[in-house]
């Protein structure tokens, strides 16, 4: 069905909304991708077949405008340390851990007799939480952009159209010229979610005053930083509200054609986002003339080879072009000569997701919520050593303890805190004096961090901060593209060090070298890859200098995590000398004589505590 005015849009989102208040009671199953892999979907499925049995009408299709229950596939609810997740309305219940046996339970229970199933429900400190809203993990976060991931069909158009969906597009196509949205857009202060933080208006503008009669639209949705799915997410669970700042984006600078450059890694997103793009466009809202406007844009989605060096601007549009993705020297920069050579506005999904809502209500709005000059909301991906783990949105300016010790739940098994890494591989380690630094742009640059997309792996004493350089290390110097020779050799150096120094071999001028080494790959490299590739080596240096000098002065792991420092020994006083440790041993390194105490030959022994295991006297320690 083609929307063809404005007016149609309204009288759609009227129908839509009517249709849904029909469904008394909405199951949402998560399905995202963490979900879908814990077995939500034979989940939706067994609910679905339940409902029907029990005599109840389960609505799928919100078109039908019948009464029942919706049984509805959404996206990302964010609890992933809980998945897979339920959640029922109107009552708000949210079911956690849930299984396939426990489907009957739920329909029976709270289907139909209308009482909550409290065994599925959140618990913390002996206390059950049995509403979404009143988990302390949701309580404190502020979700614009995710708003409706977890709360709607991730698949249906109708009901984004029914939550006021491209009712933003709508208005600035019927009431705004191109220069107003740019100029909302720059007073909101909107800055790009993908790391860098350029102020997007800004960026609009500079396409927008060029002259060519052909300009694009580009969307990174290459998110490639271990432990961070925000746009993916989006991607996955609200795929229309980045389509419509897409949209938006397009008529603002006179673009006609957006491209979607997303990992194909990524299956469930771009099964998505094909689905959104089919749709939007039956419904006339890409294409020609969208909502008689006389504005012609459509977006088509290109799956890249998961490169990370990609997410850089200028390695991505070569990528879409065909060719191999590596970093171009700038200027000129992508707003004068991007994708074919074209002006082109390149954002990332969280960007474009921010869109809508800044047309709908506002600059003023927008920057009533943190920083005067980073306002907004930002979604984090925490992992790492925290209790409650997913994807969470506040406020810009929250800080790193909020962040962690209330939304996350604090640091698992009771253990203390130690450091965050934030901003993924370009990204810094910050430690406890850090934990009340508000989470912006500008703060963070202070102390020689970034943002970067908002991934945030949280760490416990018991991490070895070397080894955290060395594994970011070895990941940026894989994904080095290789086109500038600073970067190239640059980090494979520093992981040469950080290998030789996890392995008991490294000496302490290795310490100035590897400064030395940061210092050269981010002066000299092509690309923010390897400018940034030195972060995480020369802020675990600066605040753990003491780990490093431990690892090659006393040949010793303080955490007791690299396997080549550690010291396997025999309690003389406990042994008994039963030979059970020399007999489970592989390498012969463990000597002795039978009724007497043995010992182990350090120079042999490959650390594998296959004697600790096989000691029924417990005198064989790790140390």
């Amino acid at each position: 069905m083609k929307i063809k005015t404005v007016r149609q849009l309204e009288e759609m989102g009227q129908l839509y909304a009517g249709a849904l208040k029909k469904q008394s009671q909405k199951v949402l199953i998560c399905a995202g991708t963490g979900c879908v892999a814990g077995g939500s979907i034979e989940i939706y499925q067994k609910i679905k077949q339940i409902v029907d049995k029990s005599g109840l009408l389960a609505s799928v299709e919100l078109a039908e405008e019948k009464e029942g229950i919706g049984v509805k596939r959404s996206g990302c609810h964010g609890f992933c340390e809980m998945g897979p997740l339920v959640r029922i309305e109107p009552q708000g219940y949210l079911y956690i851990n849930v299984k396939p046996q426990d489907c009957e339970e739920v329909v029976q229970t709270t289907l139909i007799e209308g009482k909550p199933v409290e065994r599925l429900m959140y618990s913390w400190e002996g206390k059950v939480y049995p509403t979404q809203e009143e988990i302390l993990f949701y309580k404190k976060q502020t979700r614009l952009v995710l708003e409706n991931c977890g709360h709607m069909d991730a698949e249906s158009i109708q009901e984004y159209i029914a939550k006021s969906g491209y009712k933003a597009l709508a208005g600035a196509l019927q009431t705004m010229e191109p220069d107003e949205i740019c100029k909302i857009v720059s007073d909101s202060n909107l800055r790009g979610r993908g790391g860098g933080g350029f102020p997007t208006g800004r960026k609009w503008s500079q396409v927008l005053a060029q002259k060519s009669k052909i300009k694009y639209v580009v969307c990174n949705g290459d998110e490639g930083d271990p432990g961070a799915f925000m746009d993916r997410s989006i991607m996955e669970g609200d795929p229309h509200r980045m389509i419509e700042g897409m949209i938006i984006a397009g008529y603002a600078t006179g673009a006609s054609e957006g491209y979607v450059y997303v990992r194909a890694e990524y299956p469930l997103a771009v099964e998505r986002l094909n689905t959104a793009v089919e749709q939007a466009r039956e419904y006339g809202l890409l294409g020609r003339d969208i909502l008689g406007s006389g504005f012609d844009f459509d977006v088509f989605i290109n799956q890249g080879a998961g490169a990370f060096v990609c997410g850089e601007g200028s390695a991505l549009t070569a990528s879409i072009e065909g060719k191999r993705g590596m970093p171009r020297v700038r200027p000129p920069r992508t707003t004068e000569a991007g994708l074919w050579g074209r002006p082109t506005v390149l954002n990332n999904v969280e960007t474009f997701a921010n869109v809508s809502l800044i047309i709908q209500n506002g600059s003023e709005w927008y920057k009533s919520m943190g920083p005067e000059k980073s306002p907004g909301t930002k979604a984090f991906a925490i992992t790492g050593n925290v209790n409650n783990t997913g994807l969470i949105e506040v406020p810009m300016g929250t800080t790193l303890r909020e962040v962690i010790f209330e939304i996350g739940g604090g640091i698992r098994d009771g253990n203390g805190f130690k450091a965050v890494q934030i901003g993924g591989p370009s990204g810094a380690c910050l430690t406890e004096e850090h934990l009340d630094l508000p989470l912006d742009f500008d703060s963070l640059k202070k102390v020689g961090a970034m943002i970067g997309s908002g991934g945030l792996v949280v760490m416990d004493e018991e991490t070895c901060m070397v080894e955290v350089a060395r594994f970011f290390m070895n990941f940026t110097q894989n994904e080095s593209c290789g086109k500038c020779v600073p970067c190239r050799e640059g980090t494979r150096r520093m992981q040469e060090i950080l290998e030789r120094i996890v392995e008991g071999k490294g000496m302490v001028k290795d310490l100035d070298l590897l400064y030395d080494i940061a210092d050269t790959v981010s002066s000299a490299s092509l690309c923010g890859l390897g400018k940034t590739a030195g972060n995480p080596v020369v802020s675990t240096l600066k605040y753990f200098k003491d780990e490093y000098l431990a690892h090659v002065v006393d040949k010793r792991c303080p955490a007791g995590s690299c396997q080549a420092l550690k010291i396997i020994t025999i309690d003389q006083d406990l042994c008994k000398g039963c030979s059970k440790c020399a007999r489970a041993c592989p390498v012969d390194a463990v000597k002795g004589k039978v009724r007497q105490p043995y010992r182990i030959n350090q120079d042999q022994c490959i650390k594998c505590g296959a004697c600790i295991e096989a000691c029924p006297f417990s005198a064989i320690k790790e140390v």
